[in-house]
């Protein structure tokens, strides 16, 4: 089956059955994705702010709330801000890497 995060399909192998629960949690992943505004960021950058903020929604639930309120704006902020020090580390890399030497 197929499921689409962000724009791009991703084809995933499940047992029979379980193909309804595979698109749910496609869908939960896409969701988070948008939010953080990390459609048209690299595969692996996209699908690290969508693990981020599932982590921090699963983390807030065991921290003891029921039902954790989400702030859409500051979400967006978090991954401005998670956005802005990935490309400075990823600067950097390249820097000490010797492939640029202004960073």
């Amino acid at each position: 089956m197929d499921i689409e995060i962000g724009g791009r399909r991703f084809a995933i192998s499940c047992e029979p059955g379980e193909e309804t629960h595979i698109g749910q949690l496609g869908r939960m992943i896409d969701t988070r994705v948008r939010d953080a505004g990390a459609v048209g960021q690299s595969e692996p950058r996209m699908l690290l702010f969508g693990a981020l903020m599932l982590a921090d929604e699963l983390h807030a639930m065991r921290d003891g709330e029921a039902s954790p309120a989400i702030n859409r704006d500051q979400d967006k902020a978090i991954a401005r801000r998670i956005d802005a020090i990935t490309s400075r580390i990823e600067n950097i890399v390249r820097h000490l890497e010797g492939g640029d030497h202004h960073a």
